[in-house]
């Protein structure tokens, strides 16, 4: 098969695409179809009108010339000369939204046109988050709409937008359920091992948007009350600058920032031996609409490499953290349970590492791209 998947934007800083959309596209390649990535990169303009390989995946770059309109038409005007059998088009906004209504006006009967959600991004989701103009917000939230439902098949990447696409009447069979598997995999491969780092370490990674970041501090300041000598490794920027200014603000005040080793943002080679040196991961997530419609790449890097996790249930966190087996959840706001449950973790080496091994395992046997790429095959030839 030819296989064009279209993004509303290139492969950082969001990773939507890097992830998400080159994680499904390597195996397909590796069984013999071609599959070419189409994406307007104008968070870094400096790279447009470039092409090139991954893994054997094309990827392609286009010109950032003539405006929205002007963009548009080149990404239509591109996948369609590639003569694609199938197009999967990854979130229904912006130039990938775009791209989808001109192909399901104009082509639709002629090839077939495969909607990709993995957020909610009208009211309640990205809308009340990012800092979108009244305009791009009313835009935006009708894309989604129209989007999902003008589509030869929906594929979700939560439980949460799987249940929302029922309720606005799609039936079952047109909404297929493929979630994310790990973000650091479809770039970097990388084999774990067991973390050689011999001062307890506790793995916060995060862009500290999904939480109250005053619950973290206090959960962090409870470990490091029984556990002296915690090293806290942070992993990420946050989303916004008062987000990070916030916590580090509370951690001075609570007297925990000098336990805190920053790494801020990583290049994505060095990030899986990083997350590596953790004992044990603390994922927070507000009981949101956007958080439960999300689906962690960040939670499921931090299994794959053999962390535990104590997180917070909600929404997709329960599918990539089994209690017991690759981590414990609890219900958000439990700020002592978390506590105590890392607490415990940190000082039981044997739990430790049954709940690593758990972890890698349940990843690799659920997550891998290759299997969720052979979920997603049979979509493609309907």
């Amino acid at each position: 098969m030819r296989i064009a998947m279209v993004g509303p934007f290139g492969l950082h800083p969001n990773k939507t695409m890097a992830s998400r959309a080159l994680g499904l596209a390597r195996p397909f390649t590796q069984q013999g179809h071609a599959v070419k990535l189409f994406m307007p990169p104008w968070q870094t303009p400096e790279e447009a009108n470039k092409s090139w390989q991954v893994d054997g995946v094309e990827l392609r770059y286009v010109p950032l010339r003539g405006g929205v309109l002007g963009i548009t038409r080149r990404l239509v005007r591109e996948v369609i000369a590639w003569q694609p059998d199938v197009v999967h088009c990854f979130k229904p906004k912006a130039y990938s939204g775009l791209v989808a209504w001109w192909l399901w006006q104009f082509h639709r009967s002629r090839l077939r046109l495969i909607m990709d959600t993995d957020d909610w991004e009208g009211w309640g989701g990205w809308n009340e988050l990012a800092p979108y103009t009244p305009w791009q917000k009313r835009f935006f939230a009708w894309q989604e709409q129209w989007g999902m439902r003008h589509c030869h098949t929906l594929t979700v990447a939560s439980r949460a937008l799987q249940t929302l696409a029922w309720s606005m009447g799609l039936p079952p069979e047109r909404v297929v359920y493929i979630p994310n598997g790990p973000g650091i995999s479809p770039l970097h491969p990388f084999t774990p091992s067991p973390s050689s780092q011999t001062q307890p370490t506790l793995l916060i990674y995060s862009r500290l948007f999904e939480f109250d970041t005053g619950r973290l501090v206090a959960i962090l300041r409870g470990v490091k009350t029984a556990v002296p000598h915690l090293r806290i490794l942070m992993v990420g920027a946050g989303l916004y600058e008062v987000d990070a200014a916030s916590f580090r603000q509370q951690a001075e005040a609570a007297g925990i920032w000098e336990a805190i080793d920053d790494a801020g943002w990583v290049e994505p080679e060095q990030l899986p031996a990083l997350l590596a040196q953790a004992h044990v991961g603390v994922y927070l997530m507000e009981d949101t609409l956007l958080n439960r419609t999300k689906c962690p790449v960040k939670l499921a890097d931090m299994l794959a490499v053999g962390v535990p996790v104590v997180a917070e249930a909600v929404g997709q966190v329960g599918e990539y953290v089994v209690n017991g087996r690759s981590g414990i959840t609890l219900p958000t706001g439990d700020i002592t349970g978390i506590t105590n449950k890392l607490i415990d973790i940190l000082q039981d080496s044997a739990k430790q590492a049954a709940l690593a091994t758990g972890a890698k395992d349940h990843i690799a046997e659920n997550f891998s791209w290759e299997h969720l790429a052979a979920r997603l095959l049979p979509v493609y030839k309907y």
